[in-house]
């Protein structure tokens, strides 16, 4: 357990440091980690922050737990289980990416639309050993996938096993994303929050995994049953596999980034699903997200040949049935689809050769 909470505030100008003022009217609600270096701070988070008391005071569970938004018109069955836990601690020694401390990923923006960058042979090293450590981190959080889990306990899973590792989370803090990975419950389509909703049998949870370390990233998923799990969710996860399989085996120098949507889509119409058309795959090195841009769909206008020293993500997303498109959770973040209908994502880092492709973040394949 941690020895402290970090500052709560979104524009905290010292960093968010270890803090002690505690909200007191959360210590009341008996919600957990409301936290402030100082009344500015607290005053400056005011306006948003009292919303969550009046959302406590109507919309409580039992045990403490609510709905941050019963009034919003959830197109499934998932629901958002609040509080979330607080922010999880990083030691200082670990180096962390430039948005680690106000959330903006400042060389990103710098270096958008720019060609991709060519790695050379020390670099693409450093890009398979954090691709190795975060497959290693993936694993592990997948051993606990079972029911009565909650996702806030996947993401301290995978905190914890990624600090161990001298590595930062990458999604943390990531344009203020709250927590240190990315959990996704049947219809969420992808950037599900981990919070303390529990894993139920028949689910299907995506888990995406990012990690910085030595100055690159890392980034894969996978998709994963809780306990038995329909026929219909077995064939989306077996597409969902598929599709990103059938991707990877195109890449190689002179490749066409818009083929690879040319592969994925026909393979998911032929098993009824539908190929989600607004999240894209993308370069990956020293950045989190960079060029090229890669969507999943067939027919798209993506440019760009691949040549050797390129890293770059494929990570379909595949919707049961023939909708494609989604809609997002007042948090800003959670994507689910329109219908309610369930969501599956496979996601692999890869480097182009000089007579082919490797697969930076292979693991087992995941069979159901």
């Amino acid at each position: 357990m941690s020895s402290g909470v970090n500052c709560q505030s979104k524009t905290c100008p010292n960093g968010h440091p270890i803090s002690r003022l505690e909200c007191p009217t959360c210590s009341k609600l008996g919600i957990r980690g409301s936290f402030y270096c100082g009344q500015e701070c607290f005053k400056a988070d005011w306006k948003s922050h009292k919303i969550i008391h009046d959302i406590a005071k109507t919309g409580a569970y039992q045990d403490g737990t609510y709905n941050p938004f019963e009034n919003y018109n959830f197109t499934g069955t998932v629901r958002p289980v609040y509080p979330l836990s607080p922010a999880r601690i990083v030691p200082d020694h670990i180096p962390r990416p430039e948005y680690a401390a106000d959330g903006i990923p400042r060389k990103e923006l710098q270096r958008a639309g720019q060609p991709p960058r060519l790695l050379s042979n020390e670099e693409q090293e450093k890009m398979r050993v954090v691709c190795r450590l975060g497959r290693e981190v993936l694993d592990i959080a997948a051993s606990h996938v079972k029911p009565g889990v909650t996702t806030d306990e996947i993401d301290e899973i995978v905190h914890n096993a990624t600090i161990e590792r001298n590595a930062y989370p990458s999604p943390l803090n990531y344009r203020n994303f709250p927590k240190s990975v990315c959990t996704s419950v049947n219809e969420v389509i992808c950037h599900g929050i981990p919070d303390k909703r529990k894993l139920k049998e028949g689910d299907i949870l995506n888990i995406d995994v990012s990690l910085y370390y030595d100055g690159y990233h890392a980034d894969l998923n996978e998709t994963y049953p809780v306990g038995k799990i329909d026929e219909e969710s077995e064939r989306l996860i077996r597409t969902t596999r598929e599709a990103l399989d059938e991707a990877i085996k195109i890449c190689k120098p002179g490749a066409l980034f818009r083929d690879i949507g040319k592969v994925i889509e026909p393979v998911a119409r032929a098993n009824g699903c539908a190929v989600v058309r607004t999240y894209t795959g993308h370069g990956v090195n020293d950045l989190f997200h960079t060029t090229p841009n890669i969507p999943h769909y067939a027919k798209n206008k993506a440019v760009g040949t691949m040549k050797p020293g390129m890293t770059f993500s494929i990570e379909p997303m595949l919707n049961l049935g023939h909708s494609w498109a989604g809609v997002h959770w007042p948090d800003d973040w959670t994507a689910t689809t329109v219908d309610g209908k369930k969501s599956a994502q496979f996601e692999d880092t890869l480097l182009i050769t000089e007579t082919g492709v490797e697969i930076l973040t292979k693991g087992s394949r995941t069979r159901v």
